[in-house]
Formats: structure tokens, C-alpha cells, sequence
């Protein structure tokens, strides 16, 4: 497995990052959609998190040489925490994790965020569930309106992100929103952070047109997630009458793969299976014929055309809001 420097923190992470969802029977991630208020709830931990099927996950990422994992709710921060425990890893491993209810929407304006005592003792809560004296990579999401409120939130978070390195409580921080170019601009110019993460596919890849060059020009790693849309993707391949998973699953990834400003790529995987085809990928990302007929295929489809049109106007300078 390859990796890449995170700029001067000292952390080389792998080009294939596990993501940390569990999945439901219908293929749905677990919390968000079993029950969402609790998912987001700081301290909630939902059953059965981190069994057996997720540890035979991890344990293929082991033999991968995957070194680096995602996580988001509070049980699956708990599960990689306990997992790494129980089953110690071959090599240094790297976390990404986010605060709980201060991204996003879930804290309008992002004002919990923007304290620097309820950020550090955020940070200082999740440590003891992933069982680390640190973070590597902190995800910070902030939307538009958090900037649009005060325009000194970016400088007054950056002196933030800054005295948690000095403290050692976190290694590099990651810049992430949802509301599109304009706000991905901001964090990027700010000069506060390591890393970018980024919804990038093919259906959405209005990134590529100015984030991610800019990312690159400030020297900052650059992250892809949702590389299958949130599943979108294999529901537009069945419309068009292709139902084999693992080569949706495999033209999806490529494609992503050969763009040349992204650096690693998150994936989640439900099986040790789903995993081995995400990383076979990443060792030969050349397309194969059959590959490059699934992407030719969904990509003229109206379904597809729409859905595109659609992602690319949220992304724009003006879209966005989530």
C-alpha cells in the first residue's frame, strides 16, 4: 500500500483509508440511520458496535497495509479505540475523528466549534474512546453561515487548531464543509490546515475545478469520500441495467484514482471482500475494458446527467448550505 505526507506533521497515511460505518441489512450505515439524534448525540453508544465481522474488516486492513481509519459517530470511535486494543496493530496507525455536535448543521454558526474550552475538552472527551494521548487528524466541518456570522471565525479558529498542536492533543487538522467551493476556499487560505476532505466522484467533482487545485497550492493533502455517492452510484448502474456490485464498485473508485490532485481516498467497506476490491484497485487503477464500459454507460444516462447537474450546482460559489 502506498502513502502520502500529511505537510510537517510527521504522519504518512495510506492512500486507502477505512471508513468506520457499520452497515445495516439494507446496506444503510448504522446510528444515522437507526436513530439519528442519537447518533449525534455526544456519548451515545449503540450495541454491537465493533464485533466480530467488523474486526475480520480490520484485520484485512492489517494485511493491506492500511495504516490509517475514519471514524465519525461516538460508537464507531469506541469500536476503533477497543478493536485497536484488542487486536494491536502491525505498524503506527492513524486516526481521523470529528467533534461531536459541532460540525455541520448540528451547531448552528458553528459557535462551539469557535470556543477554544469547548473544542479542547471535545478533544479531550473522545481520547479516552479511542484509547489515544492524541489525534492524528482532526476534522473540523464548518458551513457558510458560520463565516458569514463573523468574519474573524477562521483566524480565531486557526489560533485554536494551533495551541491543540502545541499541546500535543492533535497532529494535523482537516478542513471540511459542505457548503460548497466558496467556503472550502476560505479554509484553504486560511493557512490552518494539513488536509482537505471532500465529496468526489464522478457524479460530483465541482472540486476539481478550484479546491482542489488550491489545496495543492497550499500544500495540502487532498481527501476523497463518498466515491460511490452514498450508494447513489450502484442505484444509477442498476437503472441502466448493470448488476454487478463489485464492478460498479471498481469503475467508481478508478476513475477517482486517476484523478491526479487526489491523494488518498476513504472507503468504507461492510466485508473483508468489499475491502480486497477497494485495494486491488488501488494497486492497478488502469481501467478495464469492462470497467470503462460501466463508466460510459451510467454516465449518459439521464438519471445520471441529472443527479450530476445537480451536485455540481450545490457545489458552486453561490450553492451549497447544508
Amino acid at each position: 500500500m502506498d502513502h502520502v505526507k500529511v505537510g510537517s506533521s510527521g504522519i504518512a497515511i495510506s492512500r486507502l483509508i477505512l471508513g468506520g460505518h457499520e452497515y445495516l441489512p439494507d446496506g444503510s450505515s448504522r446510528g444515522f440511520n437507526e436513530d439519528f439524534a442519537r447518533a449525534t448525540t455526544a456519548g451515545y453508544l449503540f450495541p454491537d458496535f465493533g464485533g466480530e465481522q467488523r474486526r475480520s474488516v480490520l484485520r484485512t486492513a492489517y494485511d493491506l497495509g492500511i495504516n490509517t481509519f475514519d471514524v465519525t459517530l461516538d460508537s464507531e470511535k469506541e469500536a476503533l479505540g477497543r478493536n485497536l486494543n484488542e487486536m494491536p496493530p502491525p505498524c503506527e496507525v492513524h486516526v481521523q475523528t470529528r467533534p461531536e455536535g459541532m460540525m455541520y448543521g448540528y451547531d448552528p454558526g458553528n459557535r462551539k466549534m469557535l470556543d477554544a474550552n469547548l473544542l479542547r475538552a471535545e478533544v479531550e472527551r473522545i481520547l479516552p474512546l479511542l484509547r489515544r494521548d492524541h489525534i492524528d487528524l482532526l476534522n473540523l466541518g464548518i458551513l457558510k453561515d458560520a463565516l458569514q456570522g463573523d468574519a474573524e471565525f477562521l483566524p480565531r479558529l486557526a489560533e485554536t487548531i494551533a495551541s491543540l498542536r502545541r499541546e500535543g492533543l492533535i497532529r494535523a487538522a482537516c478542513a471540511d464543509t459542505f457548503s460548497g467551493e466558496a467556503t472550502y476556499l476560505a479554509q484553504i487560505n486560511c493557512g490552518a490546515f494539513d488536509v482537505i476532505n471532500v465529496n468526489f466522484n464522478i457524479a460530483d467533482d465541482g472540486a476539481a475545478h478550484a479546491v482542489l487545485p488550491s489545496a495543492k497550492r497550499a500544500g495540502l493533502t487532498v481527501i476523497a469520500r463518498e466515491v460511490y455517492a452514498k450508494g447513489q452510484w450502484f442505484a444509477m448502474g442498476r437503472a441502466c441495467g448493470i448488476a454487478d456490485a463489485n464492478l460498479l464498485a471498481r469503475a467508481a473508485l478508478k476513475w477517482v484514482l486517476n484523478q491526479p490532485l487526489v491523494d488518498a481516498v476513504i472507503v468504507g467497506a461492510g466485508t473483508s471482500e468489499h475491502l480486497r476490491t477497494a485495494a486491488a484497485a488501488m494497486i492497478d487503477p488502469s481501467l478495464a475494458p469492462d470497467e470503462a464500459a460501466a463508466l460510459a454507460q451510467v454516465t449518459v444516462s439521464a438519471t445520471f446527467r441529472t443527479f450530476a447537474a445537480t451536485r455540481q450546482s450545490d457545489f458552486g460559489a453561490a450553492g451549497g448550505g447544508r
